[in-house]
C-alpha cells in the first residue's frame, strides 16, 4: 500500500520546489494574499528571471494576466503555476494533458517547460468563452503551436488522447477527478506524474484521494499550501 507524505514529510524534488515557492511573489514581484514583506517570518522567493527572450514574453503575458484576467476564471496562484513549470521541465516532460483549461493561466506556465523540452500540451475546456480567451492569451504568449485546445466535455473527449503522457493536471470539477484518473492513467507512463489541484478537505472528492493513496503503483505527496496540491508518482518496476 502506498504512503501519502503530507508537506511536513519528505519528497527531495517535490518538497525542494514546494520550499521554493512558499510566499514568494508573481511574476512581476507582486505578492499573493497572506504573503508577508521582505523581512516577515520566513524566506521569500524571487520572481523569475528570464533566461531568454521568449521567456522573458512568455512571463510579461503571464504577468499581466494575473493583473487583469484573475477575477472569474479560477486560476492557479503563481506559485502553484511556478511549480507546474518546475516539475513539466525536471522530467522533460513531452506531453501533458490538462483538465480544466481556462483563460489559459496554468497552460501558459506550462508551456514554459515544454518550450524547453520540445513537448505539447493537450488541454480540455467546457466554457466556450473562457476557451476563446485561452487562445488569445496562448498566441500572445507565442505558445500556441505547442497546444492543442479541445472545447467540450472532458469526460467524454479524453478518449481521443493518445499515450504516452508525462503529466495528467487535474483542475476541473473536483467530482469529476476520479473519472479522469481512471481513463488517463493507463495512458500516463512509469515516472510519470498526476497532479490535482484544490485537494482541500471539503474541496476534494474523498474517493479520488482513496485512489491515489491506496494504489501500490502510485506515490502521492499532498502540499497543503495555498491551492492544495497532490502530485502522484506512477511508480516504475524496482
Amino acid at each position: 500500500m502506498s504512503k501519502t507524505m503530507w508537506f511536513s514529510g519528505t519528497g527531495v524534488l517535490i518538497l525542494i520546489a514546494a520550499s521554493f515557492l512558499w510566499a514568494q511573489p508573481g511574476p512581476g514581484g507582486r505578492r499573493g494574499p497572506g504573503m508577508g514583506p521582505r523581512g516577515g517570518q520566513g524566506l521569500q522567493s524571487e520572481p523569475p528571471l528570464a533566461k531568454t527572450q521568449a521567456e522573458k514574453t512568455i512571463l510579461a503575458v503571464l504577468d499581466e494576466m494575473d493583473r487583469t484576467q484573475r477575477g472569474g476564471n479560477m486560476n492557479v496562484p503563481v506559485e502553484d503555476g511556478r511549480l507546474l513549470r518546475i516539475l513539466a521541465e525536471s522530467i522533460g516532460a513531452k506531453h501533458i494533458v490538462e483538465i480544466g483549461t481556462s483563460n489559459g493561466y496554468s497552460g501558459i506556465w506550462q508551456c514554459l517547460a515544454l518550450k524547453a523540452t520540445g513537448g505539447k500540451l493537450t488541454t480540455f475546456e467546457i466554457d466556450a468563452r473562457r476557451a476563446a480567451m485561452a487562445r488569445e492569451n496562448f498566441k500572445k504568449a507565442d505558445v500556441e503551436d505547442l497546444v492543442t485546445l479541445i472545447e467540450g466535455d472532458a469526460h467524454e473527449k479524453v478518449a481521443q488522447v493518445k499515450g504516452p503522457i508525462d503529466i495528467v493536471f487535474l483542475d476541473a470539477d473536483k467530482e469529476g477527478y476520479l473519472d479522469y484518473l481512471n481513463k488517463l492513467l493507463p495512458k500516463v507512463r512509469p515516472g510519470g506524474l498526476i497532479i490535482g489541484h484544490n485537494i482541500n478537505p471539503g474541496q476534494s472528492d474523498p474517493e479520488f484521494i482513496k485512489a491515489i493513496t491506496t494504489n501500490p503503483d502510485l506515490e502521492t505527496l499532498i502540499l497543503n499550501h495555498t491551492g492544495g496540491i497532490s502530485v502522484t508518482l506512477k511508480k516504475r518496476g524496482l
